[in-house]
């Protein structure tokens, strides 16, 4: 099968390797462009994607926006039999949709319908969910709304992370694409259309929504660390500084809300009926370290209060 490949963050690399691993034929590649990064923003860096086609020898284009006539003649002298999208990062456009002979077919990162949209994998998370998956999904105007071609399931630890859960879903994804691919060019598969009654939406997240709010409770304010586990990283404020907070663990000992009640073993902060032992922390400015290690320091204190 032809195919060409839309993706952008490591959560695609595992996608596209494993289809040149199996012998697909992989007519191009589009991600998205080199981005500035670091403090003074004046360094591009490559996607993910961008440096896994390079190295694969693979045809490259990063436009702005996958629109515009160029870009569609570009697809369509490709001829490609199938578009293969993973975490692109845009919208595609129904005459994109339309140039590959048998349609385009979304990786996504939830069990469909539940959790369409942006952030997935930390809606998860922070619905408690007991598992989560990957589907394959026949890809529409619309968004995550497609009929599903195929799902593989995994469950959601206690101690999983965003960062954690990401990497099992990529390689589950790839796993679930290859298997979804064998089955198109063999006996063929089933779609089935999505009810949109038990749809769910998990939307691009901005940085206040990792801003943690000691009032909710120890569990959410538990789920809310893990998921924002590495990045964003989930955020408080001390003494008008900004600190990051990594690796919860509940402990029966009610507090008030942002109240720092403890320091050893762990960083422990109270959220009501219940407090959160904090293992790591990372203060602005500084890398992520130890708990204990900022306490000794300049850090915090019991008596202190999270805001």
């Amino acid at each position: 099968m032809r195919v060409v490949f839309f993706g952008t963050p490591a959560f695609a690399v595992p996608s596209l390797r494993a289809l040149v691993a199996e012998g697909t034929t992989v007519l191009g590649v589009v991600t998205q462009p080199d981005r500035p990064q670091g403090r003074s923003r004046s360094v591009l860096v490559p996607p993910p994607v961008k440096d896994a086609a390079l190295e694969l020898g693979l045809p490259l284009q990063q436009p702005e926006r996958p629109r515009g006539d160029v870009f569609v003649a570009w697809l369509r002298r490709l001829a490609p039999d199938l578009g293969v999208v993973v975490a692109y990062g845009h919208l595609i456009r129904p005459e994109i949709l339309a140039v590959p002979a048998r349609g385009m077919i979304n990786v996504h990162a939830s069990l469909l319908p539940r959790h369409r949209g942006a952030s997935p994998i930390t809606a998860a998370i922070l619905a408690g969910d007991d598992a989560t998956g990957v589907s394959i999904m026949q890809m529409d105007a619309g968004m995550d709304t497609g009929a599903v071609l195929h799902q593989l399931a995994t469950p959601i630890a206690p101690f999983d992370t965003g960062g954690s859960l990401t990497e099992r879903l990529a390689t589950l994804g790839a796993r679930a694409l290859i298997e979804c691919l064998a089955r198109l060019e063999g006996d063929g598969v089933s779609a089935v259309a999505q009810d949109d009654g038990r749809a769910t939406l998990a939307p691009k997240l901005d940085r206040e929504a990792a801003r943690l709010r000691w009032d909710a409770g120890a569990v959410q304010v538990s789920r809310q660390i893990r998921a924002f586990d590495p990045a964003p990283g989930a955020w408080t404020m001390l003494d008008g500084i900004e600190v990051k907070c990594f690796g919860p663990t509940i402990v029966t000992e009610p507090a008030e809300p942002g109240l720092i009640v403890g320091s050893e073993p762990a960083l422990i902060v109270g959220t009501g009926e219940a407090s959160v032992a904090v293992s790591e922390v990372q203060p602005a400015g500084k890398r992520r370290m130890p708990a204990t290690e900022w306490t000794r320091g300049r850090g915090a204190r019991p008596g202190q209060r999270f805001t």
